[in-house]
């Protein structure tokens, strides 16, 4: 055999090295797998666990710092994927928790596959999800509701929702507290339209603009609320989520493909977090260590914010998560699919959706509620908030937080209400009282100045009534929750010098009122 020349050699190298060059190049851009790898590098990732110590097997969710999502925490005995979790020891499979609190970077992540559940709210949801329809994102399970975590603060003189008319308001745009301002604005009859949003990046933001005194009134997480209050003299909390309790909903969210190829993982995974939440809301011990976990996982969380972080929240229990998903016929109270539907189409009348957002129905994935079954008092459905009963000069003296006035229309001399009436108050009032399920709420009738003043009085008096029963009935809300006043004709809101005016003053008001 002849011996290769020193040159010979040469080329035969250089030929070889371009054969492997461009036969890498062809496979970086032409099959899946180079494209994978190509995208990775452009992004700064190597693989999807790029800096977690996780098996690449393990369940990867993504978090901001929040106290709704102790209950998986708390069964996962901590953050980080280890053998000495629940979830591993019950059902054999590990479970890593990643805080992402800058919101562009956790949908990266989401959409890139670093994570695999991702924490969403249903309330702001429908102003994202249209974007993220290529990924198919389902719901699959309720963490919590908010019940403090989200307030609203104002400035000296600022007393009811009437009173933010025209005023600046820091609010981080198209998260859970724009969804808040809206809600607690319908319930004053009022708009975005009717104040001045300063939008803001984050709640946080929100607090400091109004600590600055940059603003009239703020957005803001709990424990920034008490913060902003010791900050600027003579301001105080207009409302919180402790009364408006049914509004924003943490859910957690996958794609459609993980979620069906992983059911009974997800099932389990569900069912671990129940038992974790049912077990903080029931023992004070338990609620304190998911609280040290908090503390030891969120950066400059102390243990003690960690035990109001989840004081200002519902964890929610498996039959939380029936109620949230339609499976319960008897629940009067507020959906996932009921809110969900509310704000597509507030958000969409706003113009911040365009195009089409999917539907309840595309985006609900309950399989695994369906397919777990935990008994017992700790697991069962959030029972209705117990009113004491109110009445008289005590009821007519509360304050009022937010006035809706609806003109519902009697026949001369009646009080009871006909079909049209039913439809006008469930159009305009009564998912507003289920949103704000933990507020006292006083319903006043009031009439033009025709006819005598003590009969006008009375039928004001047998009309809100009439409205109050209706609430009851129907809708399963407790009685006792209710201030029933008759006005008559002396709480005007129009001259009654002529027919439009009396109109308007033949309405019946519902209020919003402080404990």
């Amino acid at each position: 055999m002849a011996r290769l020349t020193p040159f010979s050699k040469l080329m035969i190298t250089l030929l070889i090295v371009a054969a492997v060059v461009l036969g890498g190049r062809w496979l970086l851009n032409n099959t899946e797998a180079g494209k994978g790898l190509k995208k990775q590098a452009d992004s700064g990732t190597t693989t999807p666990d790029s800096g977690s110590d996780a098996p690449s097997d393990a369940v990867k969710i993504g978090v901001v710092t929040w106290g709704g999502y102790a209950g998986g925490q708390y069964f996962n005995e901590g953050f980080k994927a280890n053998t000495n979790s629940r979830f591993y020891k019950d059902y054999g499979f590990q479970v890593e928790f990643k805080v992402l609190d800058d919101f562009v970077a956790s949908r990266d992540a989401f959409k890139r596959g670093d994570v695999d559940l991702l924490w969403a709210t249903i309330d702001a949801f429908p102003t994202e999800a249209g974007e993220m329809a290529d990924y198919q994102p389902q719901v699959v399970l309720q963490a919590d509701w908010s019940r403090g975590g989200d307030a609203i603060v104002v400035r000296r003189g600022i007393n009811s929702v009437a009173d933010l008319k025209g005023k600046k308001i820091a609010v981080a745009e198209l998260t859970p507290s724009h969804s808040f301002l809206l809600w607690l604005l319908e319930a004053g009859g009022m708009t975005e339209k009717d104040v001045q949003l300063v939008k803001q990046a984050s709640a946080i933001d929100a607090a400091e603009a109004f600590k600055a005194q940059q603003v009239d009134a703020a957005v803001v997480w709990s424990p920034d609320d008490d913060a902003c209050l010791a900050a600027v003299a003579g301001s105080r909390v207009l409302e919180s989520t402790k009364s408006a309790s049914n509004i924003i909903a943490d859910v957690f969210i996958a794609k459609k493909e993980w979620a069906d190829k992983n059911q009974q993982r997800l099932q389990q995974l569900y069912e671990g977090w129940m038992k974790g939440a049912a077990e903080i809301n029931s023992n004070a011990a338990s609620k304190r260590k998911a609280a040290k976990i908090l503390s030891e996982n969120f950066e400059g969380v102390s243990e003690e914010w960690a035990v109001k972080a989840i004081d200002n929240v519902r964890l929610c229990t498996h039959g939380d998560n029936q109620n949230f998903f339609g499976m319960n016929a008897d629940y009067n109270g507020v959906t996932g699919d009921r809110l969900y539907g509310r704000m597509s189409q507030v958000y969409a009348d706003l113009g911040y959706i365009t195009g089409r957002a999917p539907t309840w129905r595309e985006i609900s994935n309950s399989y695994a509620v369906k397919n777990t079954t935990l008994n017992g008092a700790e697991h069962a459905a959030e029972a209705q908030k117990t009113f004491t009963k109110v009445t008289g000069q005590e009821g007519a003296e509360k304050e009022a937080i937010a006035t809706k006035r609806v003109s519902i229309n009697f026949r001369s001399g009646e009080f009871q209400l006909d079909e049209n009436a039913k439809y006008i108050i469930d159009k305009e009032f009564v998912e507003i009282a289920k949103a704000f399920a933990n507020a006292r709420i006083r319903i006043e009738g009031n009439t033009d100045d025709v006819g005598k003043k003590a009969s006008n009085v009375a039928l004001s008096q047998k009309r809100a009534e009439a409205v109050r029963d209706y609430l009851v009935k129907e809708h399963g809300m407790p009685a006792n929750r209710f201030i029933v006043i008759g006005n008559g004709p002396d709480n005007p809101v129009a001259p009654n010098t002529n027919e439009e005016g009396k109109a308007k003053n033949r309405r019946t008001d519902f209020e919003l009122v402080r404990e």
